[in-house]
């Protein structure tokens, strides 16, 4: 279990989270919702390592991380996939998955796992093609699968389906609930779209002012007592 206590964080002088505590399980989907500038992408990084709290702890499989740098994250089963995806555009999409093995040790790193390309198909006829060649949600895919090539047992996804055409939005979907239900893993997502959120996600939290103002189970929660947190 990944578990975040007391979080304070921001840039500079300026705190974007103030106290947010939360927990993401392994096998399930935590949907982190808001309006923009709220604090989710803030709380993602933080997570990741990338940007250094101010205060509270981060727990991962009972051990505080939040001192850790972002590699020792990485080796110890938490992936991240920025928003704005940052794969390698001069790189071929086969060396942009083989890049996403770096995350295990060395004996483990062998060849790409089958199920990669029964998830995402279109990786598997681009394969030679140069990542910058993609369109966004192709490219949206390969981030996606870069970090699941090396079998985090946490994944982070920022925003993954921003900007994309819906089919390949419920594609995406579908690969988050198939990764968490039988795959074992656990999934982050940080989303603005209540919808699009709950199609996937078992548990959600949602931030304001960098703070966590409502949470709950996705299935058993009324919709509308929800979106009141996210309306402008």
């Amino acid at each position: 279990m990944l578990k975040v206590e007391g979080i304070r964080a921001g840039y500079d002088e300026s705190m974007v989270l103030n106290d947010v505590s939360l927990q993401a399980e392994i096998g399930k989907v935590t949907a982190v919702l808001g309006r923009n500038g709220v604090g989710k992408s803030t709380l993602i990084k933080t997570i990741a390592g990338l940007i250094k709290p101010a205060g509270g702890s981060i727990k991962w499989m009972d051990e505080r991380i939040e001192k850790k740098a972002p590699e020792f994250r990485a080796r110890s089963g938490i992936a991240y996939v920025p928003q704005g995806r940052e794969i390698f555009s001069a790189l071929t999409v086969e060396e942009n998955l083989l890049l996403g093995l770096e995350a295990l040790p060395r004996k483990e790193r062998k060849e790409l796992p089958g199920e990669i390309f029964e998830w995402f198909p279109i990786l598997s006829e681009m394969i030679h093609r140069k990542g910058g060649d993609l369109s966004g949600g192709q490219q949206q895919q390969l981030a996606i699968a870069r970090a699941i090539v090396g079998r985090p047992k946490m994944l982070l996804l920022d925003e993954p389906m921003e900007g994309i055409q819906p089919s390949i939005v419920q594609l995406i979907q579908e690969v988050i609930i198939d990764i968490a239900s039988k795959q074992g893993m656990g999934v982050i997502l940080v989303e603005h779209s209540l919808d699009l959120a709950f199609a996937c996600a078992d548990y959600y939290y949602i931030l304001d002012h960098g703070k966590v103002v409502s949470e709950g189970i996705t299935d058993t929660v009324h919709k509308d007592l929800v979106k009141q947190h996210l309306i402008i």
